[in-house]
């Protein structure tokens, strides 16, 4: 009998397996956050740009999301599908819903080009650049070159995950090193030799993420388990149908992320105009730029957690495939103590090591305003992420498992109905203070249905 493709999936320990796959998509994701990390950090400690630079980078941040969204709904959605499809013996389905996924990729990718560049000061008008005539004019020039990058960026990042559906994980995260460490040379040549501003972080930015589409692109050439032909790219609504809602929950994911970061930076413009320092204009932009200082060590630690949960994916789809539900449970325990390793971590660095963190991202050159403000905004915003880590990895499990209504639902409950509604709601309560603690509520409440709907899920994987 021929054995089937990846037919290690089934025979490996999980915990072998997990380590193997995981790991290279930790260090992708890692990787690919720190484009706009390494950015915010030559751009807060260029004593031309400072705060206001940072602030700038905190609007525009958000902006660079919805594309990402866009791309890992139909990147992971794909490689969910094609890992189920090859462990169920259908390489006809797997090989033409790589070449769909590519084929909508690009065009999604100029559709929210045009839209950005047509509509460019509405866009970061509402996303609160507005804060001060020097954040919104460094916005603009940031923004730009960034929105000009977006096919390159969206391209690199959607067939990241197919190439680690395709048994390649470490070639995947090669394609994000690439550009990401050019783009960590690039940053302090133009800020600082060029003096090229704004402008000069978002060009190393777009040329990083060109590096990172050339990987992908040369790798469709060379894939192990899947030949692509010209029928693959034909348009087949019905793969589609039953691919992308695989990768709604990463795009719910990352989409809601947005959404709260738009009402976060416009509450947070609202409510420290009314603060007695912020609300002086020299300081005016301070809350916002901490703020998107502190997402950014969230999305460090977030982008571990998302990572041991994404690098399941196949691994669970073609089990699941295989009917081997005994070590789809097993994997699932792994993830949850992983999980809460990680996070357990991460909440130790916060509250220990508050006043090194935000010396990276140039406090020494700021008032003493914006160092009190950023190690109560670490301490208090980040003091249950043990909680966003176990939740984020039960997501994506669910969604790995082909449940992704359910994994939708626990998405949507935790970035939409408590990232949107309390950032809203808390400030009217507590002022300013509302928004550093809406983080820790979203949890508390997101955690208790995680709970009960992975009890649910071990009893089912049982029979």
């Amino acid at each position: 009998m021929e054995e089937k493709p990846n037919s290690e999936l089934v025979t490996e320990k999980p915990g072998t397996l997990m380590r193997k796959y995981s790991l290279p998509c930790i260090i992708s994701l890692l990787v690919g956050a720190l484009y706009n990390i390494v950015d915010q950090i030559f751009i807060a400690n260029a004593s031309y740009l400072g705060s206001y630079g940072n602030a700038a980078n905190t609007v525009v941040f958000p902006l660079t999301v919805i594309p990402l969204a866009v791309a890992v709904m139909i990147g992971d959605g794909c490689c969910a599908f094609v890992s189920i499809s090859l462990g169920g013996g259908k390489k006809e389905d797997a090989h033409r819903s790589v070449g769909n996924a590519i084929t909508v990729t690009v065009i999604a990718s100029f559709a929210i080009t045009a839209v950005y560049l047509i509509f460019e000061d509405q866009i970061l008008t509402l996303f609160g650049a507005r804060v001060n005539p020097q954040t919104f004019d460094l916005s603009r020039r940031y923004f730009f070159y960034i929105a000009c990058g977006i096919p390159f960026y969206m391209f690199g990042q959607a067939l990241n995950p197919i190439i680690r559906s395709d048994g390649s994980p470490r070639f995947a995260m090669v394609t994000l090193m690439a550009g990401s460490i050019l783009n960590c040379f690039l940053d302090p040549l133009f800020i600082y030799g060029f003096h090229w501003g704004m402008e000069g972080a978002a060009i190393a930015t777009v040329i990083g993420q060109i590096v990172g589409a050339v990987c992908a692109l040369a790798y469709l050439f060379r894939m192990k388990l899947i030949t692509l032909t010209s029928d693959s790219f034909a348009f087949r609504g019905h793969l589609l149908k039953k691919m992308l809602p695989l990768g709604i929950t990463s795009f719910l994911a990352q989409i809601s992320m947005v959404l709260s970061m738009a009402a976060v930076n416009n509450m947070v413009r609202r409510y420290g105009a009314l603060d007695p320092v912020f609300g002086q204009t020299e300081y005016a932009q301070i809350p916002m730029a901490v703020m998107g200082i502190v997402m950014k060590f969230f999305q460090i630690v977030i982008s571990v957690s998302i990572g041991l949960a994404a690098g399941c994916i196949p691994i669970v789809g073609y089990n699941i495939g295989a009917g081997r539900n005994d070590r789809v449970k097993a994997l699932l325990t792994r993830l949850l103590i992983a999980e809460a390793a990680v996070g357990t971590v991460a909440f130790c660095i916060f509250e220990i090591f508050p006043h090194q963190l935000i010396g990276i991202f140039g406090a020494s050159n700021e008032s003493v305003y914006y160092t009190d403000f950023a190690v109560r905004c670490i301490r208090v915003f980040l003091c249950l992420v043990i909680l966003s880590c176990l939740n984020k990895g039960a997501s994506i499990f669910l969604q790995a498992l082909g449940k992704a209504w359910a994994s939708s639902a626990l998405s949507m409950l935790r970035e939409v109905v408590c990232g949107v509604g309390l950032p809203l709601l808390l400030p009217v309560f507590f002022g300013l203070n509302g928004i550093l603690y809406f983080m820790g509520v979203s949890d508390i409440i997101t955690f208790i249905f995680s709970a009960a709907v992975i009890a649910a899920t071990y009893k089912e994987l049982l029979t």
